[in-house]
Parts: structure tokens; sequence; C-alpha cells
């Protein structure tokens, strides 16, 4: 959420740097703005009504001490008007917040001097390229026909027990997501990070905090009767630990790694690019979350990004880190690189990680503190990115591996499969 501060003072910067995300922010900050002068005016309103009440009532007893029955019954009445003055303030003011807090929750976050213009995938940045793309026979299969005839995943199983987007791994299929997901863990917290178990169901608050809600798509499925939402990524209960909570300069960094189940909607997905373990409602990832100071963000940024293509080049996956453009972004972050990885058997590229700096923008939202060297309070910043997601990394170790019937493990990931091969 932006500050009420940044879009008072620099309103033209604001709607300059949102058009940049394909967002004409121009009514909206001017009715925000207007609500704000509102509100600062209620507030100095009510805070006068409240200091004369307190003098009034306190002129009530002199008059009683010196005898003056008249001035003291004539001062009762003002304060009686005064507290009636004072509801009627507060119920303006609270009526106007209302409105200025359910509009500026619509603003998205700004993006960075670093984020290109554009309106969406095809206007990305390839920043970098590594490991060399596998050439495959004319008898290589995609992932789904491998998993089929290797019987290490059933997704028409899954479609019995749940429905489409929900697999289920057998065998040396889920010995495999058990290996990578202990993997990943082991790698983030040698670097460092703390690793913690989250809920998988949040609450509202929680939504709240890391900009999935107002959920403006219906992405994440909703618990009704207790209402409780299933994560869309361990970034939201994690980020949340820190919820209303004023780190002091000793606290920093803050690192943190979990995995969950994921879950999500996938609302209006169809097409070839779903098929498979390209596009699921429930799957599994790994999480990294940081907690940083501002002057210190984009470095911590950078580390998450060398992070994370350390753990692709484990895999041996052929990979591309890419810039978002400000388009294709979403709407907490204020910049994001995506990893993509090649799908040699279905000749594509698979996102398989997003790496965001959110500076203050979840922190703002999340009440999220720090006190710096001269004591005074000031918004943290955020950042998360994945380490990784497994549905694609899957998909792309079976295609690109491939060889005479067989799936060969890349060597980092044996010691934890206790295999090399499957097939």
């Amino acid at each position: 959420m932006l500050t009420l501060k940044l879009l008072r003072e620099n309103p033209e910067f604001v709607i300059s740097r949102l058009a940049v995300k394909n967002f004409d922010a121009a009514e909206l900050v001017e009715k925000i703005n207007l609500l704000d002068k509102n509100r600062r005016a209620f507030q100095a309103e009510l805070d006068e009504c409240l200091a004369q009440q307190k003098q009034k009532a306190a002129a009530i007893g002199s008059f009683m001490k010196e005898g003056k029955k008249e001035e003291a019954e004539e001062a009762k009445k003002e304060v009686a008007a005064l507290k009636e003055k004072s509801k009627e303030l507060e119920a303006k003011s609270d009526e106007n917040n209302a409105e200025l807090n359910s509009l500026i929750v619509l603003l998205p976050n700004l993006p960075c001097a670093q984020v290109p213009e554009g309106k969406g995938a095809e206007d990305n940045v390839v920043v970098k390229m590594g490991n060399k793309i596998p050439e495959l026979g004319p008898d290589a299969l995609p992932h789904w026909e491998l998993a089929k005839k290797l019987d290490i995943i059933d997704f028409d199983l899954g479609v019995k027990l749940t429905g489409a987007g929900f697999p289920v791994y057998k065998g040396k299929g889920a010995r495999l997501q058990r290996a990578l997901i202990n993997m990943f863990l082991d790698i983030n917290t040698a670097a460092g990070y703390l690793e913690v178990e989250p809920p998988v169901m949040v609450n509202e608050a929680s939504g709240f905090g890391t900009g999935q809600l107002p959920d403006k798509e219906g992405q994440m499925y909703h618990a009704n009767l207790d209402n409780y939402y299933l994560v869309p990524t361990a970034e939201v209960p994690v980020t949340n630990i820190y919820r209303d909570v004023i780190l002091t300069g000793d606290d920093f960094p803050v690192k943190m790694t979990a995995y969950t189940p994921c879950f999500r909607r996938e609302a209006g997905s169809y097409g070839k690019d779903v098929r498979g373990l390209n596009r699921l409602h429930q799957f599994d990832k790994v999480e990294i979350v940081r907690i940083e100071k501002p002057e210190n963000s984009y470095a911590a940024l950078d580390d998450m990004i060398a992070h994370v293509e350390g753990i692709v080049n484990k895999l041996e996956l052929p990979y591309r880190i890419l810039r978002l453009c400000g388009g294709d972004m979403s709407f907490t972050s204020a910049i994001t690189y995506d990893f993509e990885v090649y799908s040699a058997a279905q000749g594509r590229w698979l996102e398989i990680s997003s790496v965001s700096n959110f500076e203050s923008y979840q922190a703002n939202r999340l009440k999220l503190r720090y006190r710096d060297a001269e004591g005074k309070i000031q918004l943290a910043h955020t950042l998360n990115g994945s380490s990784l997601a497994l549905p694609r990394v899957v998909a792309a170790l079976l295609e690109n591996n491939q060889k005479d019937g067989k799936i060969i493990i890349p060597e980092a990931l044996r010691p934890y499969t206790g295999f090399d091969c499957i097939g």
C-alpha cells in the first residue's frame, strides 16, 4: 500500500510511475488526496472539540467550588453539546476514512526505475541465459506421456479424487517430489535462511497484509465457513509472521524459507499450455522471504537472484532470467525477475521462479517497521522468491533428461532421491 505522505507530496510522480504498469491513476489519486485532506480536517476539528470538552469539564468543578451554579449548569450544557458534536465528527470521520482505505488499496505498487515499459510477456527483457539446451531425438515425449509410461504421475487418478489440476505422484515420482523439496530447503538453510513450517490456511488479515486481498482475480480458494484462505504461496504466512512488528537494527537481515503446498484456482486458464504439470491447482513450492532495511533491499535482491540461479545450475537445467516489464508485473511488486527453464520436448520456456522486491508496499499494509539509528520508526522492505516451484522443474527434468526410455537424475539430486534414474 502506498503511503498517504507520498500521494500527498508527489502525486504526479505516483501517476507517472504507475503509467509504467499501464495503470491510469490520475482520478484515483485525486480522490484519495481529497479524502486525505478531509481526514486531516476532521481530525483537527475533533481534536479541538475534545480539547474544549476537557476545558469546560474542568471549569464545571471550579464553578461548583465557587458556588456559581448558573455558570456550572451553562458549562454542563456546553459540554453536552460538544460531546454531541464530537460524535457527529467521529461518524463523519469514520465514513470518510473507510472510503479512503477502500480506495488506497486499489493503487498498485510503484515500479522502480529499472522496470522497462511494456504491455505483456513479449516485452520482458532477457538479462541472462545459462546451460545448454539439450537436443532430443524424434522419439522424445512430453512429460505427461513420460509420467504415464513410467507410472510416476497419475493425472487421471487426480481427476477422480478431486478434479483436473490435482495430480497424484506415485513411486519414484513421489520420491522425486520429496527429494527436490529437501534439496531446496537444505540449500536455503545452508545460505542462512531460517526454515519455518507455517499453516497452509491463513486469515483475511494475512491475505490483506501481503496484497492477495482484496482478491480481484478470485484466485484464492476460500473456506467460507471459517473465513480462511488456502495459501497461494508460502510468502503469505511467512511474511505475516512479522505483521505488526517493530524490528531493531540487530534483527536484520531477516531470512526465512518454507515449504508448503500451494493452491490456486487459475480461473480462465485453458489450452495446450495447461497440459500435465504446466499449470496446476495444487502444487509444491519452496519459498525464500527476506525483510531488509530500505538501503539494503536491492543488494538483497541481487543476492536472492544469484541464490536461485545456483539452485537451477545444480539441477543442470537450461535457463534464462527475465526482468519483467511494467505490464507483466504483479500488483504488489516494485521489480520482479522471473526464472524460466527450457522444456525440450515441448519446445518452450517454463517459469519456475519469481524473485521480487516489494520495497515498503507490503510493509505498509503489514505495519512492519523498524527503529532506525536515530530511534525513528520507519517502514521495512520485504522481498520474496521461489526456490523453487516444483511442477515445471519436474516437467523439465523429465523431458530434458530422457534417454533410452529412462530419466537420468542430475548428480546433485541423487543423494536425495537415492537413485540415479527412473525407468
